[in-house]
């Protein structure tokens, strides 16, 4: 059976990070959906479809999988919802005979309990954690989660980036934005650009 990793992220902005995570989840599954979502726990978030774009650009920047494999990693607007529950409902009709696995951030595994309908999530799907540096994942809060129903497994990520978009939106830091990104942060001025980022980049 196909196996499909679904993954929403907020990408305000995506970042290194942001591709490591989509790389490693492109060697474990047949394919890997992703999009930009509003997350209702968060204010404040640019535009969604700028967050869109911006994932798109950099997922066409991630580097070509090996052995001439055929791009596994796809952007899907289409699945994004402020309902998680409602965007593996638009998954399951799109990809009816796929084995769809919802991945998250340890961040957000966190919030999880308080998600809307979490008890028909986790009916639906099993639970792929990403492991995050300063989220660490406790017995409580793993127990926490199965005792709701939820199929918990953690990712074995080679190497975990301490990269955040809320760090980026603070202190303008570039170094880990993907040139792409970069230009095109600066090209809308959807953030405070540093200096160091005015120089026009190219964009695909």
């Amino acid at each position: 059976m196909v196996r499909i990793a679904l993954f929403g992220t907020s990408a305000d902005p995506p970042h290194r990070g942001h591709g490591a995570i989509l790389q490693w989840l492109a060697t474990q599954f047949d394919h890997v959906a992703v999009w930009a979502a509003d997350n209702p726990f968060k204010r404040d978030q640019t535009p969604l479809a700028d967050r869109t774009a911006m994932l798109q650009l950099l997922v066409e920047d991630l580097s070509p999988p090996l052995n001439g494999a055929p791009q596994r990693v796809a952007v899907h607007p289409e699945l994004s919802h402020r309902r998680t529950v409602v965007t593996i409902e638009r998954a399951q009709q799109r990809w009816p005979e796929a084995d769809l696995v919802l991945v998250v951030g340890a961040d957000i595994a966190q919030q999880l309990p308080e998600w809307y309908r979490v008890t028909d999530i986790f009916a639906q799907v099993p639970i792929l954690v990403v492991p995050r540096p300063g989220y660490p994942l406790s017995a409580e809060t793993l127990d926490q989660l199965r005792q709701q129903g939820a199929r918990v497994a953690i990712a074995d990520l080679p190497e975990q980036h301490d990269v955040s978009s809320s760090d980026y939106r603070a202190t303008e830091e570039i170094t880990d934005l993907p040139p792409v990104v970069q230009a095109y942060i600066h090209q809308n001025q959807l953030y405070p650009c540093p200096e160091n980022s005015r120089e026009k980049q190219p964009t695909r």
